[in-house]
């Protein structure tokens, strides 16, 4: 029977939080990130509470809000999302360098955040960002929280680049999709990693050409398309919903397309620099069914990431022991000193 987190919780003990600075890597996803809130939940539950936490896109975005003290505020507004709600959050831009304004989700991320400072959180915390023109990679670490977060997941092409201190910044999944090298850098011990697309993509297969000539085109298994959750709109509105979301038939829209493309070069790019540095212990929910606009289905990705967690909690509990500084309970053995003055004879040397 698989052990829950709530059962797990005894088994922790205090060595789990006793001198080993703890870091989380939460990596991008789009909708499934939702996981990463049941993911801290339960490792809040089981007493692992991480000293430094590293976001990318929408891990920056549940990241920011875990180490500000507002996890709740974003789990209810994740919970409460339907198929008409999201679409009402999509400002869409057909004038700017994004088709999505974003300033509907800023809204909402201030009325949370407000003003917050990333320096003054309890949590250390740090969002990935990629500037555009260079290709560097930055560590936004400093500076107003909002700004740092919406930077972080601001997907190219789909929402507006954001400029913080001077530069344009999107995405950071493009350069550090799981950052586990910024917890480490940042002094982390032991750092805990959550991929949010292990069982999504494929292996990067080859898949040959038929040789026989074949008629038709598959058809396309993607996302269900926004069409099939919700009837059709009229007018203006259902045409961009049909040239962004699909038109209902399995044919892909913009946004899938765009998104689906960027998600495999960001897969690519964390089994390269997990390779290079991997982390401790690696967080996998089973997403596979998931699709990246399902930011509706909060439920279902909340209880995936605990589950997930329930998984992992006593090999993570028990690594986490094995590096815990021991004391040496027995006494050292004291030298004996005497207060007796020490008396150097020196005896003559015979001739």
């Amino acid at each position: 029977m698989e052990r829950t987190t709530v059962d797990a919780v005894e088994m922790v003990g205090s060595a789990a939080m006793a001198g080993v600075k703890i870091g989380l890597a939460l990596g991008g996803g789009a909708a499934r990130g939702w996981a990463h809130i049941g993911v801290l939940k339960a490792l809040q539950a089981a007493g692992i509470r991480p000293d430094i936490i590293a976001g990318t896109s929408i891990g920056a975005v549940v990241g920011g809000c875990y180490s500000s003290g507002h996890l709740d505020d974003i789990e209810g507004f994740a919970r409460e999302l339907t198929p008409r709600r999201i679409f009402g959050y999509l400002d869409f831009n057909l004038k700017g360098n994004g088709l999505i304004g974003g300033q509907k989700l800023c809204d909402r991320l201030d009325r949370h955040l407000g003003d917050k400072l990333i320096e003054d959180l309890d949590t250390r915390f740090t969002a990935v960002a990629t500037e555009i023109g260079t290709g560097h990679e930055h560590w936004l670490s400093r500076g107003k929280l909002v700004d740092a977060v919406r930077a972080s997941y601001a997907l190219p092409g789909i929402f507006k680049p954001v400029r913080v201190n001077g530069r344009w910044l999107f995405d950071g999944a493009l350069v550090n999709p799981i950052p586990v090298s910024v917890c480490r850098a940042l002094g982390a011990r032991y750092v805990i990693a959550v991929n949010l697309n292990f069982d999504v993509l494929g292996r990067g297969s080859v898949v040959p050409t038929p040789d026989e000539d074949y008629e038709g085109d598959e058809e396309l298994q993607d996302e269900p398309a926004f069409d099939a959750i919700e009837p059709p709109a009229r007018g203006v509105r259902g045409l961009l919903q049909r040239q962004i979301f699909g038109r209902g038939d399995g044919a892909p829209g913009i946004s899938t397309v765009m998104v689906d493309a960027f998600n495999i070069v960001q897969d690519r790019i964390a089994r390269s620099r997990l390779a290079g540095d991997p982390p401790d212990a690696m967080i996998s929910p089973r997403l596979q069914d998931i699709g990246l606009f399902d930011f509706h289905r909060a439920d279902e990705l909340i209880s995936r990431g605990a589950q997930a967690v329930a998984r992992q909690l006593d090999d993570i509990t028990r690594e986490i022991d094995t590096r815990t500084p021991r004391r040496n309970l027995a006494a050292p053995a004291q030298a004996t000193t005497s207060s007796a003055p020490v008396k150097i004879l020196i005896q003559p040397v015979a001739k």
